[in-house]
């Protein structure tokens, strides 16, 4: 197939389109390399030290034979997104760019602003080129199981059936969002289902959880190739996160009591969740929505298993609890059906002790590039 990854520079983005690529799909990046402005304006890195996208693509170019096409620009120019539409022709069209942090619009008024409106408007501007350049395209949008909040009954995957007064009807899901950020998926969720129902457009919205991991067969054993692993306290994930601390001897940073428990899934099933969505596309005027994760665990239950881990490969592990910088239950139910992707052919790769093992080595071999000082919490929800 013909794909195109928007957003391709990124963590989830940058492994998904080597995957696709090694795989034999024709791929393009659009990315307007602004993760990497955003890390320069912050005084945050990543673990690993990256390329440059330009070398990244060259250098999986000539090694692999595959040709990347690549374009650098910003979605929120809507020429820029007609132009590559109506010039590269996708099939499918795989929609990572978005500023994705939950810390980084909560910071103040500027960053919340600058997530809303690049977010939607990005997804509109795509969704209108699509409706005028290529409205048989299907659009593979990541979203965030945080649209659905904690609520005390079971998430279904996008869609729930109430009965109320005697009637009965298959709505969407309640939204309870955590952020500005997760208010600006929702808000594109809304969208897309609108552009489905109206233009006939096709689309799969993956709500999906908390990533973890950096190595895909893609990515491993070549620096030029190798993707990046966030650490800080604006764009790290939790798990990620605990790994790199135990490298460094730092406690683990656990948020309040620890009790909020997520949806989690390896970096390796994100790529092959994208591949199944791509491949088993939506019906003409579908909004379809997979719940993307593999398994459930706590904060706490996942600093645990750090802990175990670390002292195993003879780390000194300590656990941390401090205040909960977000509002939040720290204490709640949480059960999310994901079936549909298992459905589809997904064989999850579950979070083990040999998994951990080779986090915490790969954490270890770039200890020396952590900065302490983007560990702990600055930005707080109130």
């Amino acid at each position: 197939m013909k794909i195109l990854v928007i957003g391709g520079d990124g963590y989830c983005g940058w492994a998904t389109a080597l995957y696709l690529s090694e795989r034999g799909h024709e791929v393009a990046i659009v990315d307007s390399l602004v993760r990497r402005h955003w890390d320069a304006t912050l005084g945050v890195d990543t673990l690993t030290p990256i390329a440059s996208i330009h070398q990244r693509v060259q250098h999986w170019n000539e090694k692999t034979g595959r040709k990347i096409d690549l374009f650098v620009g910003d979605i929120t120019d809507y020429q820029l997104v007609r132009n590559i539409l109506k010039t590269w022709e996708p099939e499918s069209i795989v929609h990572f760019g978005e500023q994705r942090s939950a810390p980084f619009s909560m910071i103040d008024r500027d960053h919340a602003v600058m997530t809303q409106v690049d977010n939607v408007t990005g997804t509109l501007n795509l969704l209108f080129a699509m409706h005028e350049i290529c409205p048989d395209a299907h659009l593979v949008k990541l979203g965030t199981m945080g649209e659905y909040g904690q609520p005390n009954i079971d998430i279904e995957e996008g869609y729930i059936t109430i009965k109320h007064n005697g009637r009965e009807d298959r709505l969407p899901y309640p939204m309870q969002p955590g952020s500005f950020y997760h208010l600006s998926k929702v808000h594109d969720t809304h969208n897309i289902r609108f552009a489905c129902k109206i233009w006939g457009l096709r689309a799969t919205d993956l709500n999906q959880g908390v990533v973890y991991g950096v190595l895909t067969d893609e990515t491993a054993n070549d620096d030029k190739l190798v993707n990046r692993l966030d650490y800080d306290h604006v764009f790290g994930t939790a798990l990620n996160r605990f790994c790199i601390q135990a490298a460094i001897g730092h406690p683990l940073t656990v948020y309040g009591t620890g009790g909020q428990t997520r949806g989690y899934l390896d970096i390796r099933d994100t790529v092959r969740c994208i591949e199944i969505a791509c491949t088993n596309p939506a019906d003409k005027g579908e909004f379809r929505v997979f719940n993307q994760f593999t398994e459930q665990f706590g904060v706490l239950q996942l600093a645990e298993m750090v802990q175990k881990a670390g002292k195993e490969a003879g780390l000194n592990v300590e656990i941390s609890h401090i205040q909960n910088p977000r509002v939040e239950k720290e204490e709640h139910y949480y059960n999310a059906k994901n079936t549909l992707l298992q459905d589809l052919g997904l064989k999850p790769h579950n979070l083990s002790d040999s998994l951990l093992s080779s986090l915490l080595s790969f954490a270890i071999r770039y200890k020396d590039r952590v900065d302490r000082g983007q560990i702990l919490p600055k930005v707080t929800w109130r």
